[in-house]
């Protein structure tokens, strides 16, 4: 059957072309570009709730969600008039205008342009510089299981809570678990991510087993809880996004009573519309529930007081006044009582499938230490590349006896992103 370049869809009184309608978007589940977006106007009443008036760095699957993305942070140039942008400031001193969604026939613009999930920032327009959004996002180390996902998410409401915010979790679509806390756009992005560093600090204390805030990966176990994602010009995938998974899961918002029984394989761009229809957004309560930073801050300041100082920033921020060395643990200089960890690479690759593949081989030639590996001793990177990301696997062989670590050999595959344009 022969496709069609075109779709021509009246929304909101205007006329958006949907180009190449028939494209498959998620060839396991065989969704069509024309599908993601009727999807997210199935849902645009949620969706834009997540994204209304806040600049959005466009990530662009062009060639569907098994294709490689790239980040467009500056808006098209050729767009239509209907098209709102704003300019925004970045840490490094550049600046661009980015695309700035209020409408359904704007979201349904950005999504034609290959846009799977939405990544906004956590400020509106009519205020560039104050968040008005704190943002909680769980990151499982590999091998965390769902359950534990769920108890560090209950740790933060309990914290969130004890500190005069109200949380509002939904899925990832991923792995993990995202909590969202409206607040008052009174804070600077900085004090916005000081008052997340002491809230996953907080969380770590009640439950030192199950979650962590130690930003670097050879370091951490159980649930990392990014603190670092508060940074400005750090985006994250907002309500109802679809994510590029082969089911096209969503990040789905849900209630926290929905949490034990949550699962996040039901929650796909197919199931989605169906559960809007029944519920509305679960998530509509949000803008109502600004609260104050002071309690977060206060802790704090408490925590500061007891010896804390500040966490890594991410590595392209400048450095902060009090911020420890900017080097992983495993490749610093030999300090007092501190021994060097043994971390080795295992793949580079541009697809994380492809690095994961080589990770399952290098397991199957090293049978003895891959199984004596802990889920935290496997360390999957995405790396920042000229274009897109890449991926980095490492193992640390810390729980592998001296005598039977395998030497660091030439990753397999070992990807050169110098060399590589995703665009040829």
């Amino acid at each position: 059957m022969a496709t069609r370049k075109k779709e021509l869809l009246r929304i909101d009184g205007q006329e958006v072309t949907i180009s190449n309608p028939d494209k498959l978007y998620f060839r396991e589940a065989g969704i069509t570009k024309l599908e993601l977006v009727r999807y997210y106007l199935a849902v645009a009443e949620g969706a834009l709730r997540g994204v209304h008036d806040r600049p959005m760095a466009l990530k662009r699957f062009v060639e569907g969600a098994e294709g490689e993305f790239f980040f467009q942070k500056r808006a098209p140039a050729a767009r239509p008039p209907w098209v709102d942008v704003i300019e925004l400031k970045f840490p490094s001193g550049r600046s661009a205008h980015e695309i700035v969604v209020r409408t359904s026939a704007q979201l349904a613009w950005v999504v034609n342009l290959g846009c799977i999930d939405l990544n906004p920032h956590p400020v509106r327009a009519s205020d560039l510089e104050h968040p008005d959004e704190l943002r909680v996002d769980l990151d499982p180390v590999p091998g965390v299981g769902w359950d534990q996902i769920r108890s560090v998410a209950l740790v933060v409401r309990e914290v969130l809570v004890e500190h005069a915010l109200v949380g509002w979790p939904k899925t990832s679509g991923s792995r993990g678990i995202h909590v969202y806390a409206r607040i008052e756009p009174r804070w600077t992005f900085a004090e916005v991510r000081q008052a997340a560093l002491a809230l996953a600090r907080e969380v770590e204390r009640r439950a030192p087993r199950l979650a962590t805030s130690k930003w670097w990966k050879e370091e951490r176990h159980g649930v990392f809880v990014d603190y670092n994602q508060n940074a400005k010009d750090r985006t994250v995938a907002s309500a109802y996004s679809v994510r590029p998974t082969p089911d096209a899961r969503v990040s789905a918002p849900i209630r926290w009573e929905e949490l034990p029984a949550c699962d996040p394989a039901e929650l796909t761009l197919r199931t989605m519309p169906a559960r809007f229809a029944r519920f509305g957004d679960v998530g509509a309560g949000i803008d109502a529930a600004a609260g104050s930073l002071e309690a977060l801050l206060e802790l704090s300041a408490r925590q500061r007081a007891a010896g804390l100082g500040d966490a890594p920033w991410p590595p392209h921020y400048a450095k902060g006044d009090d911020e420890p060395p900017r080097v992983q643990p495993s490749r610093r200089k030999a300090a007092p009582r501190r021994t060097k960890l043994p971390v080795i690479t295992v793949a580079r690759a541009a697809r994380r499938e492809d690095a994961l593949a080589g990770l399952s081989r290098w397991r199957a030639h090293h049978p003895r230490a891959a199984a004596r590996l802990a889920p935290e001793d496997v360390l999957v990177d995405a790396m920042r590349g000229r274009f897109t990301t890449w991926t980095r696997v490492r193992v640390n062989l810390q729980h592998v006896p001296e005598a039977e670590r395998p030497a660091e050999e030439a990753p397999d595959p070992d990807f050169d992103q110098a060399r590589w344009d995703p665009r040829q």
